[in-house]
């Protein structure tokens, strides 16, 4: 019997609860594609916080803690700026706030590129400090050297390919990948060499259609696409995205909600309440009982 986390919704307190886990494992991942197909797509969403989580968990067959963050919740410029204690400390939240997904936190700029040795350091204490089943790392055939030195020692690896947002400056922008021949054999080469090194999975982002395609066909691990093509093994959005919490919609993302006006009208009308004396009412004070 193993122990996991719930969130007592009365209280919004974390409790330790003993319970038996059922959370997917990086095995069980890997088996969804079978024979270079996969039957039943694979469903990624980010999370940072343990209400989050919770809220996405039961639809999701992976919750990544992605660097993602820096942008959606501290209103950063880039991902570049996010450090590996910020990860820690988000990635802990979505371990505890959750029960059947597999969750991987995302390596920040900085924590691994040096060395496989930096990155082993790096990686051995996000997985310990957050309990979580596996790390993601941005890079290709440069990264393939570290994918392996991790994997050879327990940590469970999922890649990052095509339009890696840690690269920005070097890309030089946010366009869409592998538009020049030249530029979809490197794409091609890295996504074969990151399943060569360990990789049980690779996310491929912003890259054409085509070469999306392709890639899913020629490896044999998961390939969970993000502007790339509905042909990948799964799919992944930030989750503010997909709920619409944001004015700007990246092309590849589809608004399922529109949760920043739901949040505006909602804060409208307290406001109104406070300011016209309507809240709170009987109902939200403390008066001696009868």
């Amino acid at each position: 019997m193993s122990t996991t986390f719930t969130i007592d919704t009365s209280t919004s307190r974390a409790n330790p609860t003993p319970a038996p886990m059922k959370r997917l494992t990086v095995p069980a991942i890997q088996r969804r594609k079978f024979e270079g197909n996969t039957s039943e797509p694979l469903v990624m969403l980010t999370a940072y916080t343990a209400r989050q989580a919770q809220l996405l968990d039961p639809h999701c067959d992976m919750l990544l803690v992605g660097d993602s963050l820096g942008q959606v919740i501290y209103g950063l410029p880039s991902t570049l700026a996010v450090t590996l204690d910020m990860m820690i400390a988000h990635g802990a939240a979505v371990v505890r706030g959750s029960y059947h997904s597999l969750v991987l936190v995302d390596m920040p700029f900085g924590s691994y590129e040096a060395s496989p040795q930096q990155a082993f350091a790096s990686a051995s204490r996000v997985m310990a400090e957050t309990g979580c089943a596996a790390v993601k790392l941005e890079g290709g055939a440069a990264m393939a050297d570290t994918i392996s030195f991790l994997s050879q020692r327990g940590i469970p690896v999922m890649a990052h390919i095509g339009l890696t947002p840690q690269a920005v400056n070097a890309l030089g922008g946010y366009g869409a990948r592998g538009k020049s021949q030249q530029e979809h054999a490197k794409i091609m080469a890295d996504a074969r060499a990151v399943a060569q090194a360990g990789a049980f999975a690779m996310v491929l982002e912003g890259v054409m259609e085509e070469l999306a395609v392709a890639i899913t066909d020629s490896v044999d691990v998961p390939v969970i696409g993000i502007g790339a093509s509905v042909h990948c093994d799964g799919q992944v959005l930030v989750t503010e995205d997909m709920l619409g919490m944001f004015e700007r919609v990246p092309r590849f993302v589809k608004r399922y909600d529109n949760i920043a006006e739901t949040i505006g009208n909602a804060a409208q009308h307290y406001a109104q309440d406070v300011r016209n004396r309507l809240f709170p009412t009987e109902d939200q004070v403390y008066r001696p009982k009868n």
